[in-house]
């Protein structure tokens, strides 16, 4: 059997080495540069590989081919595969048919890397001998062909969801569904939250759908879409009868199999209404996989967010400097500046994924005293928030932004970096922006 994997990042290595390990023919193909660390092992291995370049007769006489999430379904060689009818499946698809463990897969616009952790960090507590992969840390096929752990929380994009045949999670996360990567699906939002929904697709009565109840996609969705995995639904507005997550007198309850865990808000250690709902569902995993309740809340108040995701860098002068790179949408955006209590000067900017900044509007005009642009082409924000703030600043690098952030700011203020827009027109990826972004701030 002939595996070849387009693309050599950490997800097209791990499969190369699972394949390899498995009996397959493998070949790695890539269009950009791979990494040299990630050459040496692949050469270690005895993997044949080539970068810069698709060798079509290379290619073209696979049994099977994986696609990295990052390779969209348009390029080229990939519309010669499927016209071949040659299979073109994810990582996680491939990987799966090679473990027994049992799987918690989350996906969502926004909250689904702090969701992941935290399940992780549950589960991991709680005793369970439970892997962390997907979208996050090291490639869930590299684990498969080297550990051997009974669980694995994976952190699901839409990209890794679409090249899903037979894969199904036991408990299956939605934390939320907004408009992202539409440029990915024709500029379709049913074709992308139809993506997303083939989590639960292949799931049965005997696995569970965890979802947000006051979100108007999923909502809709389910409305007209029957599932067969059972639901638990969370909110923070709703009193949940049944089984699932709900607020009341500012105390979390998340009721599963009759059985109710209790926690005081205030006691979470991620702060903002978007943690609540991110701590439900991953309080509901713990539950439905029998972690003990005082470890669930011990967990809950000691657990340290995801780097780049609202994180708090440093308080010089009396200003406090947030590091909120993730946010690569308009949604994620929303969530930061909704937790702002303090006046907000605001890094905004970089590769527009079509974005509408319009919901954005009445929090800028509450909490922003000043707007500073980063990236290449600043026209759209230039124009939609122009009238909105008193202040708006062009800069081209993160050193003259953070600079500019701190003349502006007073005492009392915070300065919040959360860019709405891909990082690919001045940085390398969201990390590389959030370091340089921190950087920044301890040369102050």
């Amino acid at each position: 059997m002939r595996l070849v994997v387009l693309g050599g990042g950490e997800s097209g290595v791990g499969t190369a080495i699972l394949g390899k390990k498995k009996g397959y023919d493998v070949f790695v193909s890539d269009f950009g540069k791979i990494k040299e660390n990630y050459k040496e092992v692949l050469t270690i291995n005895g993997i044949a590989w080539e970068d810069e370049n698709h060798t079509e007769d290379f290619i073209l006489n696979a049994d099977i081919v994986m696609k990295s999430p990052g390779i969209p379904e348009k390029a080229p060689i990939v519309k010669k595969l499927i016209k071949k009818g040659i299979p073109v499946i994810s990582e996680i698809e491939f990987a799966i048919q090679f473990t027994n463990a049992t799987t918690v897969g989350i996906t969502g616009s926004n909250g689904k890397t702090t969701t992941t952790l935290l399940t992780y960090d549950l589960l991991k507590q709680g005793g369970l001998n439970v892997g962390l992969a997907g979208n996050i840390g090291k490639s869930f096929a590299w684990q498969v062909a080297e550990n051997k752990h009974d669980i694995y929380v994976l952190e699901l994009s839409s990209f890794q969801l679409d090249g899903i045949i037979n894969y199904k999670p036991h408990i299956a996360i939605i934390t939320n569904i907004s408009p992202d990567h539409l440029d990915r699906y024709n500029y379709d939002y049913s074709l992308y939250i139809d993506s997303k929904f083939r989590i639960t697709k292949n799931q049965t009565e005997a696995d569970y759908l965890i979802y947000d109840n006051e979100d108007e996609a999923i909502q809709n969705w389910l409305k007209n879409n029957m599932i067969k995995a059972n639901k638990v639904p969370f909110s923070l507005v709703t009193k949940l009868e049944n089984e699932g997550g709900f607020l009341e007198k500012n105390n979390m309850n998340i009721t599963i199999k009759n059985d109710t865990f209790t926690m005081p808000i205030n006691e979470l250690a991620l702060e903002g209404k978007h943690n609540i709902k991110n701590a439900m569902a991953a309080t509901a995993v713990a539950q439905l996989l029998n972690i003990r309740k005082q470890t669930i809340r011990e967990s809950l108040i000691n657990f340290q967010g995801a780097e780049h995701r609202l994180e708090k860098v440093l308080k010089i002068q009396g200003v406090q400097y947030i590091n909120d790179s993730k946010a690569t949408n308009v949604n994620s955006v929303f969530y930061a500046l909704d937790s702002m209590t303090t006046p907000t000067v605001w890094i905004v900017g970089g590769v527009d994924k079509g974005n509408d900044y319009d919901e954005l509007m009445p929090l800028v005009r509450e909490k922003v005293k000043a707007i500073i642009c980063l990236g290449v082409d600043n026209t759209k924000i230039n124009n939609i928030f122009n009238n909105v703030v008193d202040i708006m600043v062009e800069t081209t690098s993160m050193l003259e932004a953070v600079q500019v952030a701190q003349r502006l700011a007073e005492k009392g203020d915070s300065v919040l970096l959360s860019p709405a827009c891909a990082s690919f027109d001045l940085f390398k990826n969201y990390e590389d922006r959030g370091k340089q972004f921190k950087q920044a701030i301890y040369n102050l």
